[in-house]
């Protein structure tokens, strides 16, 4: 698959767009305000308002361009909670075209480098980023690979349920289902019937929840205790 490309809606935010699948990485109505709505409220900061581990575990699908690894590693350092975060990927983006989205306005420009760290860092190995925050970015399809652990959260951001239609099949939502502590939390942008029908017949709780801008619901499913 070729890289993408940027794109920028009226507002001068900008994303990513894959050519091939016509489809962008984001929305397009903000990604910051998407993934901090969709990954980080409605999960992250969810799921620690009712548990408090000593470390959370994180498992994500499609690291992409880093934003959610990277919203869960300022929370981590904001709340001093250890995480450790996950995140299967198959199309790695190179760090010097993620710069051109413009993300470090929205933090501090001493975060900037931990950013870069995670884009640049090695693939398939344990890397600390910072006392508070341990990154393994794994280079294989969750279609194609069992977790060896469990985890108190999973991000499932791949593409559009009609864009990649194998990723978000009973198969891949069994095998996470697997992968989750009980009372483990899934998130995902989408709120097609289709999916959560899905998750619902495996076993999971299913909330259609406030979605992001330009988004009237999203999904948040729990593996009952």
């Amino acid at each position: 698959m070729n890289s993408p490309t940027i794109i920028s809606n009226p507002a001068g935010l900008k994303t990513l767009f894959q050519a091939e699948l016509n489809e962008t990485y984001h929305s397009i109505y903000g990604a910051y305000q998407e993934s901090k709505h969709v990954f980080i409220t409605a999960g992250l900061n969810f799921f620690w308002q009712g548990e408090h581990p000593s470390s959370t575990s994180i498992l994500e699908i499609g690291f992409g361009t880093g934003l959610n690894a990277m919203l869960s590693f300022l929370e981590s350092e904001a709340h001093k909670k250890p995480i450790t975060y996950h995140s299967y990927e198959t199309l790695p983006l190179a760090y010097s075209l993620i710069q051109g989205l413009d993300y470090h306005h929205n933090w501090d420009v001493k975060d900037e480098n931990y950013f870069k760290h995670m884009h640049t860092c090695a693939w398939d190995k344990t890397i600390h980023i910072s006392d508070f925050f341990e990154l393994v970015k794994i280079n294989k399809s969750i279609l194609h690979a069992v977790p060896e652990q469990l985890y108190h959260l999973i991000y499932f951001d791949a593409f559009a349920p009609n864009k990649q239609e194998e990723m978000w099949s009973e198969e891949v939502f069994t095998t996470l289902f697997n992968a989750l502590n009980p009372g483990g939390v899934l998130v995902t942008y989408t709120a097609k019937g289709a999916v959560r029908r899905t998750l619902q017949s495996i076993g999971y709780v299913v909330e259609r929840i406030d979605g992001p801008p330009g988004k009237r619901h999203m999904l948040r499913a729990i593996k009952p205790k």
